[in-house]
């Protein structure tokens, strides 16, 4: 199975969504949205941009 994009309300009302892993582990969980049109075209985005997005490393290695 793949991964999947999860939209639910949060405790204050507002549109959120999480990706879960294949395995249901959540790997994002999403700002709040004022509507749930914004939430998807946020999913939407996650999409378009991630096929191209770089890892970017910020650690310092142990001493």
């Amino acid at each position: 199975m793949a991964g999947k994009f999860e939209l639910y309300y949060d405790e204050s009302g507002m549109h959120r969504f999480r990706l879960k892993a294949s395995n249901g582990a959540v790997v994002v969980t999403s700002d709040a949205h004022e509507s749930k049109e914004l939430c998807l075209k946020s999913i939407e985005s996650i999409k378009k941009i991630a096929p191209y997005a770089q890892v970017e490393e910020n650690a310092k290695a142990p001493a």
